[in-house]
């Protein structure tokens, strides 16, 4: 099959190019230097043919939920997003090796190491999940190095929204990590499918091939996916993997997903068991925490900083003391919106922290003909709850939205979109904007479960009075 030749580097401001680094479906990844500072990154510039208004309006969604897992110590880094003036959108980040993708068919990878490299993936794909994105193309020659020797998750990109594009039911996979549901089109992706990927990846890494590849016969597509969807996953062949690491990479990749770990974190605790089995420190498992950033927000008048606040008392009676406290003190805002109390000193001893979207300017990660798609639903799936009153309350310069649960599991969370578009995840039932005087701030809210969305909340809007 003839390849393509590669596309022109586009021009950067501040950045000289070097070289190619690799081509693929949707981008080319070349090697520029960054002038100011100057070091050397990877950046990753999509095909012109490719990109269209929608692609652009997708790209600048993703964005804003991408630009928060890249502070995750386990997934790629990204340091800048643009459009080029050729008007190809492109992404400059970390330069990191590929070498593990051909280092586990070349060497016996030592069993301690795939442990940590399972961890820390594990620990990424967790957090992904916990923000309501589905990678939906986890293997091994998506997990890169840095150059400290860390693993790190790359190809967070549109791949899928660019094939859902020319066909809504073509979802490009990699079939030998793919679960069996998602071969045979039970499903596009879940948390399931990807505790499948992600066990699938491990078990490749200490064999030295994906797991239902054979030495001796055809591994045609056809071959693997009939294999796969019989889910007899074979014994390593290796006398260093005991057989409790090989019972928790079976139960992880069980024909049915209801039998598998429930989470990538329930498979992470699994591998950070054997690592003690076998004596060896635990690999700390990076998950991000509701509460993951604490304080320092700069300039309370930034509007464009968005914060998610601490829980304060559940319930009604949590609701009835802001009520009383906000009778107390008469509401500096335009109430033609709709009146919203102050809460006076009431807020002073909560701690404020980021929300896991803060509004930045960085695009998500353009993968080399990967499959990674961020959750996004149009619609409202009525099985799920509804959020209901929404309340605001001023807190100085701050508006806080907050909600009664209205039932949420335990791995749902909530997708809080400001009138402006901009989305986050969270999991708490409080949200609050920074805002200045003679703003209006409007937020809605909806449950957000497996890549599904609940119907959206009645938009609730405050002013804040001019100064």
């Amino acid at each position: 099959m003839a390849r393509r030749r590669p596309s022109d580097p586009p021009v950067l401001p501040g950045f000289s190019h070097v070289r190619l680094l690799g081509s693929g479906g949707f981008a080319d990844v070349f090697l520029y230097e960054q002038n100011m500072p100057r070091r050397q990154v990877a950046v990753k510039v999509m095909l012109a043919d490719v990109v269209t208004e929608h692609v652009r309006q997708m790209f600048q969604v993703e964005a804003n939920l991408m630009a928060q897992l890249s502070s995750h110590p386990g997934i790629l880094t990204v340091y800048q997003a643009s459009i080029s003036a050729d008007g190809r959108p492109y992404l400059v980040m970390e330069l990191c090796s590929s070498q593990l993708a051909a280092r586990y068919r070349a060497e016996r990878i030592p069993v301690a190491e795939v442990l940590r490299i399972g961890v820390q993936i594990g620990s990424a794909v967790e957090t992904a999940h916990r923000s309501a994105v589905l990678h939906r193309d986890i293997k091994p020659s998506n997990i890169l190095t840095t150059v400290y020797g860390h693993p790190v998750l790359s190809d967070f990109g549109i791949a899928s929204t660019l094939s859902a594009a020319e066909n809504a039911e073509s979802v490009g996979l990699s079939i030998p990590w793919s679960a069996p549901e998602v071969l045979l089109d039970e499903t596009a992706g879940t948390v399931a499918s990807e505790v499948w990927s992600l066990a699938a990846t491990v078990y490749t890494l200490l064999a030295g091939r994906s797991p239902f590849e054979v030495l001796d016969g055809s591994n045609a597509s056809a071959d693997l996916i009939g294999r796969i969807a019989r889910a007899k996953v074979p014994p390593i062949d290796r006398d260093d993997v005991p057989a409790s690491l090989q019972a928790v990479l079976r139960r992880a990749m069980s024909r049915e997903p209801g039998k598998r770990q429930q989470s990538a974190l329930e498979l992470v605790r699994d591998l950070q068991r054997i690592e003690a089995e076998l004596g060896l420190v635990a690999t700390q498992a990076d998950v991000a925490m509701d509460d993951w950033a604490l304080a320092s927000i700069g300039d309370p008048g930034d509007r464009t900083i968005v914060r998610a606040v601490a829980p304060r008392a559940p319930g009604a009676a949590g609701r009835r003391r802001r009520r009383r406290a906000a009778e107390a003190t008469a509401p500096p805002l335009d109430t033609s919106a709709e009146p919203v109390p102050t809460a006076g000193r009431i807020a002073a001893r909560r701690t404020r922290v980021l929300a896991a979207a803060l509004v930045v300017t960085a695009l998500a990660v353009i993968g080399l003909g990967a499959t990674a798609t961020v959750i996004a639903i149009q619609g409202g799936d009525r099985d799920l709850p509804r959020v209901s009153n929404v309340e605001a309350v001023l807190d100085g310069s701050t508006v806080v939205f907050s909600w009664e649960d209205p039932g949420i599991a335990a791995d749902d969370s909530y997708q809080v979109t400001l009138g402006d578009g901009t989305e986050t995840f969270q999991r708490t039932s409080e949200f609050a904007v920074a805002a200045s005087a003679g703003d209006r701030v409007c937020v809605t809210v909806r449950v957000a479960r497996e890549g599904r969305l609940g119907p959206a909340s009645d938009e609730k809007c405050a002013e804040v009075a001019g100064g």
